[in-house]
């Protein structure tokens, strides 16, 4: 009996104590969630009041209820807004919702009389005082586009709502309205205007305050996001890309995907000795780092510090796509990460290769039936090609892309025929006995970049609908057959998720998980490369090199994938904006602000 009192005692003084600090922010945006769906309910549904506060409308004043209404209203829709940037500790998020809460607070108490509401509202203030030092995440990446997304949602968000806040009413509705009518109310009101309802009694000024407000939300979140000032994504500048250049000329051999690191969409952090160096991109809050960290492995944990610095610095989720072995052994023992096997890397060994023996029977088959039509193929580096080919390369490649969104992060470097990128090899085919296309007699492109001094990785592969199929094992049979004049001893093809488990599971004696696994995966390569990528990299008898995700938490892999498949392209949240617009805003764009101020810190 004795032993229960102590620990009794300790819950007790855990509760009284309250969450842990860093537990707050996630438990604020869940409540400010709760809270905002509240004050809505307060706005929208006046009926559901609690009768021993009625007394207390008899002496507020009349003009108070469509205000109070339209207030709670507001409130109710920003809190929801902030609720996401509250769990992830944004600073700007926790002022608003520190002057939303009391507002909400009152105006629920004026219009639906609720002291539950009202101290909800208050307890869930207390928490953001106390613990505000919690809230010092800085501002994410972003730019004005984001104001034509925030008015196209806002507008239909406040189209639903205002329909209900029509409806909810229609007991005190003057005659039956077709939806066309009740459609044509809200969108009146949302600008500001008498619609064509009635209502009796003073309905009508609680419906025309709370449609304003949500047109006036819509307006004035719109104005904010296309006023501030812009906060674009980090880039490469020149000075980082030739520090990179310099780390992966003495390790670039260590990790085929070193020189995707050069993409100039992706931010840079380097360890304090300048040794090493982690590249990566933002995408919905998660900082998205792709392969190993480039340099020296001995100074790969001072990146890694920097990494996770910056991550907890904005209140981002740290995660690394297609890191090795030892890097993943690296993450994880550095950070606390979890590590999971995403799939396998196929490497052909130049030495290795040859098109004889029956495994190579259907290869073969298909590269003499397409040199049999015409077809030649080139393969050339970059540097020794004229700028007018290099050019025609360039359109072509850009016109055969299958979809209008260009796909790639992890294993694609965004460019072809940069002067600096004058070691990426260039593989063509070309049939001269028909009539010329658009690009000349250019049928198809294979585009590999530098993997230390004496290997390649595949990056781009596109080619001219018209062709005959089997485009793609033609180059890449003719790649290596000419690597070893080119001093290429190892080419790295695509990358195959989850290999093993599909490998594994179509063989006898898979399990019933197994198979199960399996069947999924298969079915979700009728819309993403999956099943696809693997069969093909299964041709030229690679060897596999497994490849991680590093995480955090298990609950974050979705969000994670999410990000994944917007950074490679998959999914596409943007607005698509004119070509003309996507070449003007590429040619603006420059680092972010704390990233420019980050560095000149370092440099004094």
């Amino acid at each position: 009996m004795s032993g229960g009192v102590p620990g009794r005692s300790s819950r007790v003084r855990r509760i009284l104590r309250g969450p842990r600090p860093e537990a707050v922010p996630v438990l604020v945006g869940w409540a400010c969630t709760l809270v905002g769906l509240l004050d809505i309910a307060a706005g929208v549904f006046p009926r559901f009041r609690h009768s021993r506060m009625h007394a207390i409308a008899e002496v507020l004043p009349g003009s108070f209820g469509p205000f109070a209404a339209a207030l709670s209203l507001s409130a109710g829709v920003l809190l929801l807004l902030l609720a996401h940037g509250l769990k992830r500790r944004k600073r700007r998020a926790w002022r608003a919702a520190v002057a939303l809460l009391p507002a909400g607070a009152a105006a629920e108490f004026v219009y639906r009389h609720s002291v539950i509401g009202v101290l909800i509202s208050l307890a869930l203030l207390a928490p953001l005082l106390i613990h505000r030092d919690q809230f010092m995440a800085l501002p994410d990446p972003r730019s004005r586009w984001r104001a034509l997304a925030n008015f196209v949602l806002m507008s239909a968000g406040s189209l639903a709502l205002g329909l209900v806040i029509v409806s909810v009413h229609g007991h005190r509705m003057v005659g039956n309205p077709s939806l066309a009518d009740r459609l044509t109310h809200v969108v009146y009101g949302l600008f500001g205007f008498e619609g064509p309802l009635a209502y009796q009694g003073n309905t009508s000024w609680t419906v025309a305050f709370s449609l304003g407000a949500l047109g006036w939300l819509t307006a004035v979140t719109t104005v904010y996001l296309a006023f501030r000032p812009e906060h674009p994504a980090a880039r490469l500048t020149e000075e980082d890309e030739d520090k990179l250049r310099a780390l992966l000329a003495k390790h670039g051999a260590r990790d085929s995907l070193g020189h995707f690191a050069l993409r100039r969409d992706k931010a840079v952090v380097f360890s304090p000795s300048g040794k090493a160096a982690v590249t990566y991109r933002v995408v919905s809050g998660v900082m998205l780092a792709s392969g190993d960290p480039i340099g020296d492995v001995e100074a790969w944990p001072g990146a890694i510090e920097r990494f996770m610095d910056e991550a907890r610095a904005h209140s981002w989720t740290p995660a690394v796509m297609g890191c090795s072995e030892t890097g993943g052994e690296v993450w994880t023992r550095e950070t606390g990460l979890d590590a999971l096997e995403l799939g396998d890397e196929a490497v052909v060994d130049v030495a290795d290769f040859s098109l004889a023996g029956r495994a190579m029977r259907n290869v073969r088959q298909m590269v003499k039936r397409i040199e049999r039509a015409g077809y030649e193929t080139r393969v050339r580096r970059i540097r020794d090609l004229g700028e007018a080919e290099l050019e025609r390369i360039r359109l072509a490649a850009e016109d055969w892309r299958g979809t209008d969104t260009e796909r790639g992060f992890s294993m694609a470097l965004g460019r072809i025929g940069d002067p600096s990128d004058g070691d990426c090899l260039i593989a063509t085919a070309h049939k001269q006995d028909e009539e010329p296309g658009p690009y000349g007699d250019l049928k198809a492109i294979i585009h590999f970049v530098p993997w230390g001094t004496d290997g390649a990785s595949l990056e781009l592969m596109r080619r001219d609908r018209s062709a005959d199929p089997g485009m793609n094992e033609l180059l890449i049979v003719a790649t290596l057959q000419a690597a070893q004049k080119l001093g290429i001893k190892r080419i790295s093809l695509n990358f195959a998720m989850f290999r093993s488990a599909l490998a594994r599971g179509e063989k006898i004696g898979a399990g019933p998980v197994l198979r199960a696994w399996r069947g999924l995966l298969v079915f979700l390569s009728r819309w993403f490369q999956i099943e696809s990528l693997y069969k093909f990299n299964a041709k030229f008898q690679p060897r596999w090199e497994p490849r991680f995700v590093v995480y955090r938490a298990s609950s974050d892999l979705p969000r994670i994938g999410f990000a994944a498949m917007q950074a490679e392209g998959f999914v596409n949240l943007a607005l698509p904006l004119p070509r003309f617009l996507r070449r003007r805003r590429a040619a603006a764009q420059r680092p972010c602000a704390h990233t420019v101020a980050e560095r000149d810190v370092r440099a004094a």
